[in-house]
């Protein structure tokens, strides 16, 4: 669609983020039954569009419609329109998979969580109570208390490990299985070829959760990752904060969450510790003091 667009010389994606969301749709829909005038086509965006970006959305609209560009977007929307029907019907699917997982004859009465859950900002699935699902499937234990995962991730590593963690005896082994493990193949000045297997999915899973944690500034995680990424670059840092959280999810569903929680509490209280004694071994050299003020 974006192509097509592209080639009549209608810039709309250069002014609204994605041309595939309702504005957009509404406005290819309306050029595909005929509709040629900008203002009434840039009257179908949503009004906060309109309140920052009108005269660009008039401008991107002034294109050069030709009989083989609205076939081609034609043919796009067709195809959008097909996928979207096939997301709708694996969504379908999922919902009953899960209500599989947890009939309702056997169900336990754990109490509802009517806190909101995390938000799922790309390919959310259309299905209802996905997270009480998921709740009632492992007992009440939530991942979603965990950082950077949320409903839909979950289910992910639902499908790829399974309910039974305990088959790992214990976190390194589950890492190992992940591929999320460090590898220890040098010794002194004898350095070894190592050959990789891959990374399970489930193991990728974790790692597109730790690049989101990468950027939060008020995670402990995200903090434990940026000084690894500072020393030994990206790739190194996203793969061992995608250990941490491996590691934090195993310990979650075999040891409870009060082991997770006091476990991440250690931790920034080791990392505060640790920023304590920089700054006063800073001001040594600099032969300052430093006073400890109680906020």
């Amino acid at each position: 669609m974006q192509k097509a667009l592209v080639l009549m010389n209608v810039r709309l994606k250069e002014v609204i983020s994605q041309i595939n969301d309702a504005s957009g749709m509404r406005i290819i829909r309306a050029i595909l039954s005929g509709e040629r005038n900008v203002e009434k086509l840039a009257s179908l965006c949503d009004s906060r569009i309109l309140k920052t970006k009108k005269e660009l959305v008039l401008k991107s609209l002034k294109g050069h419609y030709s009989e083989s560009g609205l076939f081609s977007l034609k043919q796009g929307i067709n195809c959008f329109d097909f996928y979207q029907q096939q997301i709708a019907n694996c969504d379908k699917k999922l919902e009953e998979v899960l209500s599989k997982m947890n009939p309702t004859e056997n169900r336990p009465k754990y109490p509802k969580n009517n806190k909101p859950r995390k938000a799922i900002r790309h390919h959310k699935p259309n299905i209802e109570n996905m997270g009480q699902h998921l709740l009632e499937i492992f007992k009440g234990k939530d991942a979603t208390v965990l950082p950077g995962i949320t409903d839909y991730s979950w289910m992910q590593l639902l499908s790829e490990i399974g309910v039974d963690l305990e088959k790992w005896k214990t976190e390194k082994h589950f890492t190992s299985w992940l591929g999320l493990a460090p590898k220890q193949h040098n010794s002194g000045k004898r350095n070894r070829n190592y050959k990789s297997k891959g990374t399970p999915k489930a193991g990728l899973i974790f790692k597109q959760a730790a690049v989101g944690l990468l950027n939060s500034k008020h995670i402990a995680l995200g903090a434990f990752g940026r000084k690894i990424r500072a020393k030994k670059g990206g790739l190194v840092a996203i793969k061992a904060v995608a250990r941490k959280l491996a590691e934090l999810y195993w310990k979650l569903f075999v040891k409870g969450l009060d082991y997770v929680e006091n476990g991440i509490k250690k931790y920034q209280e080791k990392m505060l510790a640790n920023k304590k004694r920089s700054v006063s071994r800073m001001a040594k050299e600099l032969g300052l003091e430093v006073v400890l003020v109680n906020s």
